[in-house]
């Protein structure tokens, strides 16, 4: 049976690209993965990381929706929240590919809610679970590709500012990318900055109480 794993990367990053990803993977296979060393990406070594995703690419029918800083700002001023956003990319994927069963990362707390919308978007065999990277070997796969793919862009856009001691990882949480948005006021944050994040957009009002 042909299995495909969704999950996604840069959910709660303040910085550049939110990464879903898609892996088909037989079954009869998940004992090949699992001698691989595949897992949930969080419990991966970057170098790692890289490794597997250049491997599961090879080996396997995959495919990637990517939303950029500026996309995913511009749909929550229409109103869509982020478990939306990720669902859509998800229908995305699940709708190009063809497979008996696909097991997503649900990122609504009512997993069967989640589960339930993208059965009827779809008309697909869908099963929702929390922490499905870590239950399920074809989530893991797609942690993998979701991550590095993320990673990638991220190193690519550290290099630009390399110079005044890079981006970070992205996260609100890190000290390196708090002090990155400190050197810009809410008007001059760069493209890949979502600005419709509370850290960044409470500064466009202290910016209007200066003025």
């Amino acid at each position: 049976m042909d299995i495909l794993g969704i999950d996604e990367a840069g959910r709660g990053s303040v910085l550049g690209p939110l990464v879903i990803a898609g892996v088909i993977i037989d079954n009869r296979k998940e004992s090949i993965l699992e001698n691989m060393g595949v897992k949930d990406s969080k419990k991966l070594t970057p170098d790692r990381r890289k490794v597997l995703a250049r491997k599961l690419k090879k080996m396997f029918e995959y495919d990637t929706v990517i939303y950029s800083a500026q996309d995913i700002d511009e749909m929550r001023s229409q109103g869509i929240n982020l478990n939306e956003i990720e669902r859509k990319g998800m229908q995305e994927i699940i709708q190009k590919l063809d497979f008996d069963e696909a097991i997503v990362d649900a990122v609504d707390v009512k997993p069967l809610r989640f589960q339930d919308k993208l059965q009827r978007a779809t008309g697909k065999n869908i099963k929702a679970e929390h922490k499905a990277d870590d239950k399920y070997i074809e989530v893991s796969a797609a942690s993998i590709i979701a991550k590095q793919t993320r990673d990638e862009a991220i190193a690519e856009i550290n290099k630009s500012f390399e110079d005044v001691g890079g981006i970070g990882s992205g996260y609100p949480s890190d000290p390196t990318t708090k002090k990155f948005l400190s050197n810009y006021t809410y008007n001059e944050m760069p493209g890949f900055v979502r600005k419709s994040w509370s850290t960044v957009s409470k500064l466009k009002n202290v910016q209007t109480t200066l003025i």
